[in-house]
């Protein structure tokens, strides 16, 4: 039978976060020392930045690149996008149902 997969805490995750981004240890010592994979800190990194907001200096200190201006517009674009047909879709679902129970 497999092994149980492990779960962490919020707490936890966001511990190990913050001892990389002060300085305190390196990715792959603390991975080998927690016991879990590097993709799993880096992952942890990435979800702290977005909590905070993907704010420059947040994301800097979290270990991340600056995106550019130019990237960071392709990307807002991209998510705009996503939400417009997100939109649209359900607009035209409500129309249906809508439709549906005259």
């Amino acid at each position: 039978m497999g092994q149980k997969r492990r779960q962490f805490t919020r707490e936890f995750k966001l511990e190990a976060v913050r001892m990389i981004t002060c300085g305190e240890r390196k990715v792959e010592e603390l991975a080998r020392d927690l016991g879990v994979r590097v993709a799993n800190i880096r992952d942890w990194q990435r979800q702290a930045a977005g909590r905070a907001g993907l704010a420059r200096e947040e994301e800097v200190v979290l270990g991340g690149e600056v995106p550019s201006k130019d990237e960071e517009i392709r990307e807002l674009r991209r998510q705009l996008e996503e939400v417009t047909q997100e939109r649209d879709f359900l607009k035209k679902a409500a129309t249906y149902f809508a439709k549906g129970s005259r």
